[in-house]
């Protein structure tokens, strides 16, 4: 970029930035976003200044540098010992907690004694009053700035909370998160982030990274360098080694959000969710899962990125999709939007049907959209290997509780398969609707299965001038009643 239009970027960020922004924070700022493809800056930040885009990616920066400077600092502290332990780091205080970093000298001095004071450790003094955890704050809604809804995936996964994308196995569900990430990465997904790829965080837990998870990227377009491997290093504080561990949620969540901001993060996949939770968390209590997925939520909000998570159905017979969500209704209950997923047996091409089947920042009245999977061959460099890929093919008439509720019970399929067989032999020219109905009714036929049957068979509605008829499939339109 030549020196006009980076002063021109530098005065307008001064314009939407704090007074104390250094000139150092904005020359930072403006190659974050020229590294993130960001081609027009003085234009990039005319439009994104208004709405605090500038002070929240301002304060992510910061962030970034304090956790970094945090970091240094602690690897500094545990060179050398510094108490009668021996212990690397000793008496220094941890730059967060203001704690001991050596754990025998935290089990000696009361919680709060030590705090941090521009790196120097000082005790409270006994008498003192002890510093309060917890206090109360009360702000009038008149100083809370109203916010419009931004979709990461327009109307149907919004930015700043939790997902789900529900389904059975087998369906292609990682498939589907496989191809929401590629869109990302490559700025191709409608929504707030289209025309500027971003990053994503591939939690998985389920599949291998070098046998599936990569080769599926590869298949699906993904730029690979903006696809990130989440993994987690716990330090022993006594010997300063450290073993890989997987993620674990709550308790990952801060670290997780700093290197989300650190990163311009666009969304973070778990697959599946239930997998990165805790596993002393009891996932079937509903409190105990609220202590998950709250904070995860929280995350969501204060990082301003989509949390999609997988979810399973049991093998109840219910059709409706987030009765059928495994786990604690919780699940269900805190995320603020669902995708259901299932295939649907009655095409011809296998393809499985997407519906919202919950949206509380949005509409519901949604498109059902239709996807196939096909067979991709990815080049590696000991022979191909062979992948799934996701193609959509349209939106689809029938939505996923329409699919769950024609699989039914057994009871139900053989209601439906007698009120089929019934319609067959009785409807062989137009009848009127109401005669029909009246038939069925008569026979123990429930209108729902009718309805459903008259759907499975293309028996449709014509409106003539003395009422509504029932037509078989296969007769033209107007085609006399008998």
């Amino acid at each position: 970029m030549n020196n006009g239009p980076r002063e021109e970027a530098v005065r307008i960020a001064r314009k939407y930035l704090p007074d104390d922004a250094t000139d150092g924070e904005i020359g930072e700022l403006l190659d974050a976003y020229v590294k993130d493809r960001i081609r027009n800056l003085p234009a990039f930040l005319t439009k994104q200044g208004p709405d605090g885009r500038l002070n929240r990616d301002l304060e992510s920066y910061r962030n970034a540098r304090r956790a970094a400077a945090n970091i240094r600092q602690l690897d500094a502290a545990r060179q050398e010992p510094e108490c009668e332990h021996g212990t690397p780091g000793g008496r220094v205080p941890h730059p967060e907690t203001g704690l001991p970093l050596c754990p025998i000298c935290r089990a000696d001095s009361p919680a709060g004694n030590f705090q941090e004071d521009n790196g120097a450790q000082h005790q409270q003094e006994p008498d003192s009053e002890p510093f309060p955890d917890r206090r109360m704050i009360f702000t009038p809604a008149s100083e809370i700035t109203p916010r419009p809804v931004l979709w990461g995936w327009q109307d149907r996964l919004p930015t700043g909370t939790v997902s789900l994308i529900a389904g059975r196995e087998g369906i292609g569900k990682s498939l589907f998160l496989i191809d929401l990430t590629a869109q990302l990465t490559r700025g191709t997904l409608p929504g707030v982030f289209y025309g500027s790829p971003r990053g994503v965080v591939y939690c998985a837990t389920e599949d291998s990274w070098q046998h599936t998870i990569a080769p599926r990227l590869i298949a699906a377009g993904a730029d690979l360098e903006r696809v990130f491997r989440a993994e987690v290093e716990t330090i022993e504080a006594t010997t300063g080694t450290s073993r890989a561990v997987e993620l674990s949620l709550p308790r990952d969540c801060e670290q997780l959000a700093v290197k989300v901001k650190e990163h311009g993060v666009a969304m973070i996949a778990l697959d599946p969710l239930m997998s990165a939770v805790d596993r002393t968390v009891d996932t079937h209590n509903d409190r105990e899962m609220r202590t998950v997925l709250e904070p995860l939520a929280q995350l969501a909000d204060g990082t301003g990125c989509v949390v999609a998570g997988l979810a399973h159905f049991n093998k109840s017979g219910d059709s409706d999709p987030l009765n059928l969500i495994m786990g604690s209704r919780a699940f269900t209950a805190v995320v603020r939007a669902v995708l259901a997923i299932a295939r649907d047996p009655d095409a011809d091409d296998g393809r499985c049907v997407i519906s919202q089947v919950k949206n509380n920042l949005g509409r519901l009245d949604l498109s059902n959209l239709g996807y196939v999977i096909r067979s991709a061959a990815v080049p590696t460099a000991d022979g191909d290997a062979h992948v799934g890929r996701l193609e959509f093919i349209g939106e689809s008439d029938r939505s996923v509780s329409d699919i769950l509720a024609d699989a039914g019970s057994p009871s139900e399929q053989s209601a439906r398969a007698s009120c089929i067989a019934w319609l067959r032999e009785t409807l062989t020219e137009p009848k009127r609707s109401v005669d029909l109905e009246d038939e069925a009714k008569e026979l123990g036929h429930a209108s729902r299965t009718v309805k459903r049957a008259r759907a499975k068979l293309g028996i449709r509605a014509e409106k003539r001038a003395d009422g509504w008829y029932a037509v078989p499939p296969g007769l033209e339109e107007g085609h006399a009643a008998t």
